[in-house]
């Protein structure tokens, strides 16, 4: 049995961590504090799961006091980004486990901070890249590893993000580059550490190409250029056509998705946060489309591409190899997507031979699947007979949160940004 303490108790917090310690592995793990800056969040917690009522509360600034008290073993970290540096090194300074949500930091020298803080410390981090854990992703490693594509030399990889879960990162803080990192770093972090972790390389260097394309006040769908809007009172929400897509008339028509828990729970306000901001306000200033070509330690190239407003979402990949190539498509959410979906496969095409199909057997739970198994080995400990490394640690976090600020500095500077300069610079805010 082991205590835990939740930093940030946000809704991935609840679904990924509270939920499964209550039901899931209530003989393993022991949830016995909360840590928040908002007490509305305390009581939805307790309102959804009344077996948490007695567990204490602490306020944004109370770690120590929270340490003392309950004496955890392991801290959660699951609150905005950018709340994420915080906790891990007062954590780590306390000798104490943390296991933090992606991305580990919104930038390389934050990021640095905690290698160099774990170092100092006998406590360890855990990053929890779910989509490892993908049953097609696993699998896509094990044939690798398999030597069936010999060495690798390029992937390409396009995700395709649609205009649902597309518009909410900025209708939410994400569009915030100092809260998110940007979504280079907040969303293809995921992305890059699939890579680094199927190749088991290290990434050397980053150009990139990106711009806002949709959103913002200077898009072609916005349809009044007033500041400040919100979509729940907005008087012109149905000449919007983000909105007007997703959204009945009578609000009976609810959308599913494995980051955004409703429509109705959309309109639900924390103090001082409004999950429905206008998603052409003039303030926001990253990134929504990207290119790039990321260079690895031995030799591998990857091209990669990620747009955040199109009509479905999923993505495509293909892994080239000295023996092979590797392709697969995913369409994710198919009730959003506007065409019959196929079953995702994995083709594999020896350099000198015939296709072969790979059927994955598939896994229920968000993020492909990934999420119940990563709790497996989060609560349980990593499963013994896995031939392989899977669980991520601070220097997989680092490597994911570098790649995609080298992606956004690319683009700001126009130049190929190094790996190694991101690990010496302080961080840029724009």
């Amino acid at each position: 049995m082991k205590k835990y303490a939740v930093c940030g108790v946000s809704n991935r917090a609840i679904t990924m961590f509270i939920q499964p310690m209550l039901k899931n592995f209530n003989q393993q793990a022991r949830l016995v504090a909360l840590l928040d800056k908002d007490p509305k969040r305390f009581a939805v917690c307790k309102q959804d799961y009344p077996s948490t009522q007695g567990v204490p509360e602490y306020k944004e600034d109370e770690f120590e006091r929270m340490v003392d008290e309950t004496r955890p073993d392991v801290i959660i970290v699951a609150g905005r980004d950018d709340t994420h540096i915080t906790y891990i090194e007062k954590a780590l300074n306390r000798d104490l486990d943390v296991i933090s949500e992606k991305p580990m930091t919104t930038n390389a020298a934050d990021s640095r901070r905690v290698m160099e803080a774990e170092k100092k410390s006998k406590g360890k981090v855990t990053v929890t890249f779910n989509y490892r854990y993908s049953p097609y992703h696993t699998k896509i490693k094990e044939t690798i590893l398999s030597g069936k594509l010999g060495r690798i030399t390029s992937v390409d990889l396009n995700w395709y993000i649609d205009t649902y879960h597309g518009s909410s990162y900025f209708q939410r803080w994400n569009r915030n580059r100092d809260h998110s990192g940007g979504l280079s770093i907040h969303k293809s972090s995921h992305h890059f550490d699939l890579i680094n972790w199927w190749l088991d390389q290290k990434p050397v260097e980053v150009f990139a190409y990106g711009d806002l394309n949709y959103y913002g006040n200077e898009s072609e769908y916005n349809p009044d250029q007033v500041d400040g809007r919100h979509c729940h009172t907005c008087e012109v929400k149905r000449d919007c056509s983000y909105y007007s897509r997703w959204n009945s008339r009578s609000n009976s028509i609810t959308v599913e998705d494995d980051h955004i828990t409703s429509d109705e729970k959309r309109k639900e306000t924390y103090t001082g946060y409004r999950p429905d901001q206008c998603i052409f306000d003039s303030e926001i200033a990253i990134e929504d489309t990207y290119t790039a070509t990321v260079k690895y330690d031995r030799g591998s190239l990857l091209s990669y591409s990620i747009n955040f407003s199109l009509p479905y979402e999923g993505y495509r990949l293909a892994i080239n190899g000295t023996k092979g190539r590797l392709e697969t498509t995913e369409f994710h959410a198919p009730s959003r997507v506007p065409f019959p979906v196929p079953e995702q496969t994995i083709d594999y095409f020896p350099l000198f031979g015939s296709k072969e199909v790979i059927h994955v057997v598939k896994n229920q739970g968000g993020h492909g699947g990934g999420d119940p198994l990563i709790q497996e080995d989060l609560f349980l400990g990593e499963d013994p007979l896995r031939p392989y490394k899977i669980l991520s640690g601070s220097e997989d976090g680092a490597y994911a949160v570098m790649t995609g600020e080298a992606v956004w500095r690319s683009v700001k500077e126009h130049r190929p940004v190094t790996i190694e300069e991101l690990m010496k610079k302080e961080p840029m805010h724009q």
